[in-house]
């Protein structure tokens, strides 16, 4: 990894610390090797690698994400989610992954290891290098963040039926 400056920096701007950073970037060198055969322009080696760093990095947030949600949730005795409710549940985590995957890294960072990896605040600040006022600051902007995220995605849909089209004559 020493030997790809840019690509490190960049699984460390996506990831929550920089031992997911150096998970996904040597899973992505992983895939590379494995794949370097399909490429045809070996001009496009770069942007893959970045692609594949990110994909990779996105992943590991959604497995954080379901793992949170599996523990959080508490299924009936002996009862299977039935297909529907398993297709809703991956779009909703989905779409919980894409908004936290849009914060700005330093809030990214802070909500994944406080609320998602479930660290201590004080564990938190330390590893990042913030004083605890800090760290509990870039928390509630990036909880206010993600509110307001997904508030927009809740919304986006129903406007759309809500509204009549501008043609439209109303009685």
């Amino acid at each position: 990894m020493e030997s790809q400056p840019h690509v490190r920096k960049f699984a460390i701007s996506l990831c929550a610390s920089p031992q997911d950073a150096e998970d996904a970037a040597q899973e992505a060198l992983i895939i590379l090797y494995r794949k370097i055969g399909t490429l045809r322009a070996t001009g496009a080696l770069a942007s893959w690698m970045f692609r594949i760093v990110r994909n990779e990095c996105l992943r590991q947030v959604r497995l954080l994400v379901s793992r949170s949600d599996e523990a959080a949730a508490e299924p009936e005795a002996g009862a299977e989610p039935s297909a529907e409710d398993a297709v809703l549940r991956r779009l909703e985590v989905e779409r919980i992954a894409a908004a936290v995957s849009d914060l700005p890294r330093d809030q990214r960072q802070v909500l994944i290891m406080r609320d998602v990896q479930g660290l201590p605040g004080n564990v938190v600040a330390r590893s990042l290098g913030l004083s605890n006022a800090a760290m509990k600051s870039r928390l509630h902007r990036a909880r206010a963040a993600l509110r307001h995220s997904l508030a927009l995605t809740d919304q986006a849909p129903d406007r759309a039926v809500d509204q009549p089209d501008r043609g439209e004559l109303r009685p």
